[in-house]
C-alpha cells in the first residue's frame, strides 16, 4: 500500500502538482547582506526553483554583513508567520539552536544552506545541509596555490580570517593551515611560515588590514582570504606598482570583483562552492520533503579549483549570477 501511495505522488509530482492546491511558503534567512555580490548568485537560483514549483518564497538579509543577531531577529519574526520551510545558514553553533528546534516542532521542513553547525546534524535540529565542506575545501585552496610557491628561499604565508568566530571562515583558514603544516613537514630543510589576522568582511576593510600587513612585512609570499574580499588586496597591490604574482592570491567564490582580478593575473587559485546551486536545490529538496515526503538530503556543493586560464568563461556565467 506504501509503494501505492508513494507511486501516485510521484505521479502527481510528475504532472507539477497540479493536485497541490495551495502554494508552499519558504523563507530563506541568512548572515549577509544584500550588498553581498555571492548572495545575489544563491538569491537567483532560489527564486527559479521557487518559480519552478510555483511556491512563496522570500530570501531575507541582514542589514549588517555577517550580523547573526539580526538573522536570529529574521528568522523568528519568518518562523511566526508558519512557512512550510525554514532554509538558513547556521554561522553559530549555539546562536540559532532553539529557533531552528522550534521551527522543526512546528513541522517547518528546516535546511541549513552554505554554512551548517560545526558538528553537523549532532550539533543542530535541521535535516540536511547543503554547500561545501569548508575545511577540506580550504586544504585544496592550499594546495593549488603551493604550485605557484617558490622554489628556494623563504615562504611566508598570511592567511586571513574574514569572520573570526563563524563556522564558514574558522574552517575554510583552519583547511589552509592544515595544507600548511604538511607543507612544512614535507619541506623540513625549508623556511616556512604562517600566520593568521582577521581579515574583515568589507573590500575597503580588508584593503586596510591587509595592505598595512603587507607594508610591515613586504616579504610575504601569499595571502589567503576565506572569501572574496582579497579582490580588494589585488588593487592595492597594483596601486603600489606590484605586479601580478609578486604576492600570490587566492580565496573563495567567483563573484565578479575576484574574477577581474584572476584576470589581470592577480589572483592565482579561487574555489567555487556553487551558490546557484545552494539557492535552487534546498528548494527542490523542501518541495519533495512536503509534496511525497522525501527526506531532504546532505548536498556538498564543491570545491572546484578555478585558475586564471578559466576566468573568461566564468565572468560570463558571473555575471549571469550564475557562479
Amino acid at each position: 500500500m506504501r509503494n501505492l501511495m508513494t507511486s501516485a505522488a510521484l505521479a502527481t509530482l510528475m504532472m507539477g502538482g497540479a493536485a497541490h492546491a495551495e502554494k508552499m511558503n519558504i523563507v530563506f534567512t541568512h548572515h549577509s547582506s544584500a550588498s553581498n555580490t555571492f548572495w545575489q548568485a544563491v538569491k537567483k537560483g532560489f527564486d527559479d526553483a521557487c518559480e519552478k514549483i510555483d511556491a512563496n518564497c522570500q530570501m531575507i538579509f541582514t542589514q549588517t554583513e555577517g550580523s547573526v543577531e539580526q538573522q536570529a531577529a529574521n528568522m523568528e519574526a519568518a518562523l511566526a508567520r508558519s512557512p512550510d520551510a525554514l532554509l538558513t545558514s547556521i554561522v553559530d553553533d549555539r546562536a540559532l539552536d532553539e529557533i531552528i528546534r522550534k521551527a522543526v516542532d512546528d513541522d517547518a521542513t528546516v535546511i541549513a544552506v552554505n554554512v551548517d553547525d560545526s558538528e553537523g546534524a549532532a550539533g543542530n535540529a535541521r535535516a540536511a545541509f547543503v554547500g561545501q565542506g569548508f575545511r577540506p575545501a580550504g586544504y585544496s585552496l592550499g594546495k593549488a596555490m603551493s604550485r605557484h610557491f617558490p622554489e628556494e628561499g623563504p615562504i611566508k604565508v598570511l592567511v586571513g580570517i574574514s569572520a573570526p568566530g563563524q563556522n564558514w571562515s574558522e574552517a575554510r583558514g583552519g583547511g589552509v593551515e592544515d595544507f600548511m603544516d604538511d607543507y612544512i613537514a614535507a619541506n623540513p630543510d625549508r623556511d616556512i611560515s604562517y600566520e593568521r589576522i582577521d581579515s574583515g568582511t568589507d573590500l575597503a576593510l580588508t584593503a586596510d588590514r591587509v595592505g598595512a600587513f603587507l607594508n610591515a612585512n613586504p616579504d610575504t609570499t601569499a595571502y589567503f582570504d576565506t572569501g572574496f574580499w582579497h579582490a580588494s588586496v589585488a588593487r592595492v597591490l597594483k596601486d603600489r606598482g606590484i605586479g601580478p604574482g609578486e604576492v600570490l592570491l587566492g580565496g573563495f567564490d567567483l563573484v565578479p570583483e575576484a574574477v577581474q582580478q584572476m584576470q589581470a593575473g592577480y589572483i592565482q587559485a579561487q574555489v567555487d562552492q556553487q551558490p546557484y546551486m545552494q539557492g535552487f536545490i534546498p528548494v527542490m529538496q523542501a518541495y519533495l520533503a512536503n509534496i511525497v515526503g522525501l527526506a531532504p538530503a546532505d548536498v556538498d556543493t564543491g570545491q572546484g579549483i578555478v585558475t586564471p586560464e578559466d576566468a573568461d568563461a566564468i565572468m560570463k556565467l558571473s555575471a549571469q549570477g550564475l557562479r
